[in-house]
């Protein structure tokens, strides 16, 4: 027996009345007229909708079981510039899907660019949608053991203006911030929520 809930639809139930591209820069912006079948028959009306495509990402959780410490970065975002305690953010090391480098690949170069850190062996937690009522962007969610032992430090490309500091805290530092609020993107909190799972389960 399955443990997937039944699909009504797939893309077939879809029509697209119309499609246009009313921006394209570093994000693109797709706009649709579309219909999609009802799950109590018939068809929607007429709905407009914008897409904002991005390249999938990846991020990887950054753990030392030997020491129970973790990695987490702290950097500038511009979607929390209205934040109203900081617009700097604790995340995992993480980077966009631009070239023809697997998602493994890509996870491995970004651990040594954003953390200083040689990562071996990647553990798949999920992939994930991000924000799908607006966007396509897909997420590939890495674990990695690794040595703490030698990382800190301020670390990013120049070319990409990245200026990002790194953190080395014990499980439960981090998880107290997660409780109390301080990590609030939705990444961090997937990925901690789940070694919090499975330190719970004795794993």
């Amino acid at each position: 027996m399955s443990d997937k809930p039944p699909r009504y639809f797939t893309k077939a139930n879809v029509k697209v009345l119309s499609k246009e591209v009313p921006y394209k820069g570093f994000l693109c912006v797709e706009k649709y007229s579309l219909q999609h079948q009802c799950f109590e028959g018939g068809w929607s009306k007429p709905l407009s909708r914008e897409l904002m495509l991005r390249k999938h990402a990846v991020a990887v959780l950054l753990h030392d079981p030997a020491r129970n410490t973790l990695v987490l970065l702290e950097q500038f975002r511009i979607g929390a510039l209205s934040d109203h305690e900081s617009p700097w953010l604790l995340e995992l090391v993480a980077g966009l899907i631009d070239s023809e480098e697997s998602p493994e690949q890509v996870a491995i170069r970004e651990c040594q660019e954003e953390a200083g850190c040689r990562v071996d062996k990647l553990d798949k937690i999920r992939e994930l949608y991000l924000s799908p009522g607006a966007s396509n962007e897909k997420l590939f969610l890495y674990y990695a053991q690794i040595d703490t032992s030698n990382l800190g430090g301020v670390h990013g490309l120049d070319s990409e203006g990245e200026d990002i500091r790194v953190h080395v805290l014990p499980c439960e530092q981090a998880f107290a911030l997660l409780e109390n609020g301080q990590i609030n993107n939705a990444i961090a909190i997937i990925a901690l929520q789940w070694l919090q799972q499975k330190q719970m389960a004795g794993h």
